[in-house]
């Protein structure tokens, strides 16, 4: 599955048990492309609803805490996500970093949380607007990796990093194509950096805004694995309009 395009909904804060329905006609839609990976990550609420809901379609949490339970009210552990049906968490998001004051540190100590529990991982990195204006929108996301990535027993094989600046996220703006070619190939260096050779097959997806209109300019570029989606996900017609861009290249 890793050559596969990997497209993957991040619901957010979205979601009741009438969403189900679009979660089902998602996996429909997905069971009708194999040549691309699916995956949503619906609210904690709906985790194991969902699972009971589809058949082909992976299904992971939007975040998990660190410790495997304890006194952290309102908190969710990695192994609570597993037993709930998820197969991988995002971590990092930087709704997490921004909103909830995450450290790059926390985000390492989720992101081997949930390997420990059996889940892959989408770890999120991405600069901010003034971040980007300095000029230093590189060496912000290369330091968010050297912090974040995981490093325990084969991490990398269940790893897939997602490039999100922040200031495209929702915003309906979208980077250069150069300019998300060149974040992509930083990215593929930074992660040979930490992992050698193996850093090579670690997915880099793009987030931000992502939408049919723009999916299959984003997909083509190198070094770009797929897309974590937004907005765009929460429903099936919009959400697997862009697998069908993913779809479509593999068919070229």
């Amino acid at each position: 599955m890793a050559s596969l395009p990997y497209i993957v909904g991040n619901w957010k804060m979205n979601g009741t048990r009438a969403s189900l329905s679009e979660a089902r006609a998602i996996d429909r839609g997905a069971a009708r492309l194999p040549k691309v990976q699916v995956a949503i990550a619906p609210p904690a609420t709906l985790l194991h609803r969902t699972r009971e809901a589809v058949e082909l379609i992976g299904i992971g949490g939007q975040d998990c805490h660190a410790k495997d339970s304890g006194a952290f009210t309102g908190d969710t552990s990695a192994a609570m996500l597993k037993d709930a049906g998820a197969d991988f968490t995002i971590v990092g998001h930087s709704e997490r970093r921004t909103l909830h004051g995450e450290t790059d540190a926390d985000v390492r100590a989720k992101a081997e949380a949930a390997l420990g529990a059996g889940l892959a991982v989408i770890l999120c990195v991405g600069e901010t607007e003034g971040e980007r204006d300095a000029g230093n929108a590189e060496s912000v996301v290369g330091g968010q990796l050297e912090g974040s990535c995981p490093h325990s027993d084969g991490a990398v094989d269940k790893l897939t990093v997602a490039y999100e600046p922040v200031w495209a996220i929702g915003t309906g703006r979208v980077p250069s194509v150069d300019d998300v070619a060149a974040m992509h190939k930083a990215i593929r260096a930074k992660l040979v950096s930490i992992y050698g050779e193996a850093g090579a097959g670690v997915r880099i997806l793009y987030g931000g805004s992502v939408k049919a209109e723009n999916a299959s300019e984003l997909l083509s570029i190198r070094d770009v694995g797929g897309a974590l989606v937004g907005g765009a996900s929460l429903t099936a017609e919009s959400f697997l309009a862009i697998v069908g861009a993913a779809a479509a290249l593999e068919d070229n």
